[in-house]
């Protein structure tokens, strides 16, 4: 949704605009170029790999270089480091996609898609904390049961989590996505109304849980206001509905906060029709009011 996101965030204003999930750069790229003069963009991202990939195109592409776009490693929980880095006060606009980006699931060996063959990774930044496999390697069947139900709303997680520690078991523990995809296969039926993979909810539900996603989108949807300068907004555009509860509430219940968009909006027919992966995606805005002060933070 980069058209939206740029006339909901105003770059034509001015400013500096956070793009807290750099990801391939779409957003990024759409608003610094509608960015007015001494206008920037700041952007991070968790995945080390993103900001590689982003760098080396921004700086080599004739058409982007010029661009007023710098871009961190790091989590957008953290704006407060990305201004201090950047020796800026505040942002006038956030945008948050939390959708994973083209480049990841493309990524066979990350275990980010379940039509891939590599390690069950999953997590955003590599360097840190457990993975995925490391966890269905030593959690109770309980635990992971209950992770896969809470953050998949898989039905049926007490049958995949199981499967998984019998083969622990049998000593031949969930290591490769392919593992885990021929549990999913064998205990979630194929739905009659939904053309869903079987393993989709249980790989949404591990990726969640080892990114602390929820944790952090909650975390960062706190602080934000306090970084914003009044009049400036932030759009989050969620792909499921825990984070969508998250944001729902998180922008009603924020006195900083006045709500702009009073239900979420989605992409339009011709970006379903060019990208069959937006079509759960769902925008809401909202804008930090003007009594709002920067004595806050």
């Amino acid at each position: 949704m980069p058209d939206e996101i740029v006339q909901w965030l105003r770059p034509e204003n001015g400013g500096v605009i956070f793009d807290g999930t750099f990801g391939a750069g779409g957003h990024s790229i759409a608003i610094a170029r509608r960015m007015a003069v001494g206008g920037a963009v700041l952007a991070v991202d968790r995945d080390p790999a993103a900001v590689q990939i982003g760098t080396d195109m921004l700086a080599g592409d004739p058409e982007l270089r010029d661009l007023p776009i710098d871009l961190y490693c790091g989590s957008y929980h953290h704006l407060d480091r990305v201004l201090a880095a950047a020796g800026r006060p505040a942002v006038d606009g956030v945008v948050l996609d939390l959708g994973l980006s083209s480049d990841q699931l493309a990524d066979r060996q990350r275990g980010f898609s379940f039509t891939g063959d590599g390690y069950l990774d999953l997590r955003f930044d590599p360097s840190a904390g457990q993975t995925a496999a490391e966890f269905l390697a030593v959690a109770g069947e309980q635990e992971i049961a209950d992770t896969i139900y809470r953050f998949g709303e898989e039905r049926f997680s007490r049958r995949i989590a199981k499967q998984v520690v019998l083969r622990r078991k049998q000593r031949q523990p969930v290591r490769e996505v392919a593992d885990l995809v021929e549990i999913c296969r064998r205990c979630v039926p194929r739905s009659k109304n939904h053309d869903i993979h079987p393993a989709t909810r249980t790989f949404q539900a591990l990726r969640i849980a080892v990114n602390q996603e929820l944790t952090i989108l909650t975390q960062a949807l706190e602080r934000l206001p306090g970084w914003i300068n009044p009049g400036g907004r932030i759009a989050v555009i969620s792909f499921h509905s825990l984070e969508d509860r998250i944001v729902k509430q998180a922008f009603r219940d924020d006195d900083r906060l006045e709500v702009l968009t009073r239900k979420p909006l989605r992409p339009g027919e011709a970006e379903i029709h060019g990208n069959a992966r937006s079509r759960s995606a769902k925008l809401r805005v909202a804008e930090v009011r003007a009594t709002e002060t920067t004595a806050s933070r």
